[in-house]
C-alpha cells in the first residue's frame, strides 16, 4: 500500500473524531473571526500563512541535523543555536496551522490532528535533544534529534497530503473559467434590489447583487472551501457578502477578502445591461 493510500485510510478512521472534533471546536473559540484570525489565515498575503512559516523550523532543524552529522564537535555551538531557533519558530507556525485546521471537517480534520500530533512529537524530541546537548549528553541529544527529524518528516508528508491531495488551503475557485468577453448572464428583470442571484455563464458561477441602482458581480464559489456565496448574508451598507460555511467575507465591489479564513480574492466582473440583459466580463486578472 502506498503512502497516499495510507493517508487516505487514516482520514477514514472515525475514532479520531473523539479527539479532533472537540479540539477543533476549542480552536475556533480561541481563534475567533477578527483581525488575529485574518493574519493567521494569510488574508493579506493572497495565500495561507502557515505554509510560509513551516519553512522556518523545518529549515533550521534540517540544517542542525545535517551540520551535526557532518561537522561533529566543531559545530556544536551552531547546532545548538539552530535547534533553539527552530523551537522558537514552531509556535507561530503551529498557531497559524491551528487556525487553518479549525475550519476543516471529516477526512481533513482527522488527518490534520495526526499531522499536528506528529509535529508536536517531533518538536518535543528536538526540545529534549537541545536539553541533553546543553547538559553534555551529545549522543543522546543526537539520537533524539534524528528521531525528531523523522517524526517531522512524517508530519510534513501528511501536511502535503492535506494541501495537494485534499485541497486544504488552495483556491477552490481557481478552475472557474474567466470571462474575457461580454457574456449575457440574466434578464435584468430577474434581479431585484437587495436580493442575491447566482447565475452560470461560460462554466463560471457568478453572484449578482443590485444595490442603489448598481449591479455588482463576483464569483459565487468561495475561494476558501467552495461555499455558495449567493446563500450567504449580504451587508448592503458595506457591500460585503459572508460565506455561509466558514464566515469568509468578500467585497461585492471588487471581490477582495475583507475577513478570512479565505486568503484569495473572488473573481470580479464588470457589468453592463444591453436590451434588458445583464452582461458581465472579467474586470481583472485572477489571483
Amino acid at each position: 500500500m502506498d503512502l497516499h493510500e495510507q493517508a487516505r485510510r487514516l482520514g477514514e478512521l472515525q475514532a479520531l473524531d473523539q479527539v479532533a472534533s472537540p479540539l477543533a471546536r476549542k480552536a475556533k473559540e480561541l481563534i475567533a473571526p477578527g483581525p488575529v484570525k485574518d493574519v493567521l489565515s494569510g488574508t493579506g498575503l493572497g495565500h495561507p500563512l502557515h505554509p510560509v512559516l513551516t519553512d522556518i523550523p523545518i529549515g533550521l532543524f534540517t540544517s542542525a541535523t545535517v551540520l551535526d552529522l557532518l561537522a561533529g564537535r566543531r559545530a556544536r555551538g551552531a547546532v545548538n543555536a539552530l535547534v533553539a531557533l527552530g523551537l522558537a519558530g514552531t509556535l507561530p507556525t503551529a498557531v497559524a496551522g491551528l487556525a487553518d485546521w479549525s475550519d476543516t471537517q471529516g477526512t481533513e480534520q482527522r488527518v490534520g490532528v495526526v499531522h499536528a500530533a506528529a509535529n508536536v512529537t517531533g518538536t518535543c524530541l528536538f526540545a529534549a535533544s537541545l536539553l541533553n546537548r546543553l547538559r553534555g549528553r551529545r549522543y543522546r541529544g543526537r539520537v533524539q534529534g534524528l528521531l525528531g527529524m523523522a517524526t517531522l518528516a512524517a508530519g510534513g508528508y501528511l501536511g502535503g497530503f492535506l494541501s495537494y491531495g485534499r485541497g486544504v488551503g488552495v483556491n477552490n475557485a481557481f478552475f472557474q473559467p474567466e470571462l474575457d468577453e461580454w457574456t449575457a448572464v440574466a434578464d435584468e428583470s430577474e434581479l431585484h434590489p437587495g436580493a442575491a442571484v447566482m447565475k452560470e455563464a461560460g462554466g463560471a458561477t457568478i453572484l449578482l447583487y443590485r444595490s442603489g441602482g448598481r449591479i455588482h458581480a463576483i464569483g459565487s464559489r468561495c475561494t476558501h472551501a467552495g461555499g455558495p456565496l449567493h446563500e450567504g448574508k449580504i451587508d448592503d451598507s458595506t457591500l460585503c457578502v459572508e460565506c455561509p460555511w466558514h464566515g469568509s467575507v468578500f467585497s461585492l465591489e471588487d471581490g477582495t477578502v475583507v475577513h478570512g479564513p479565505a486568503s484569495v480574492p473572488e473573481a470580479a466582473y464588470e457589468v453592463r445591461t444591453t436590451a434588458g440583459r445583464i452582461e458581465v466580463r472579467a474586470s481583472a486578472p485572477r489571483a
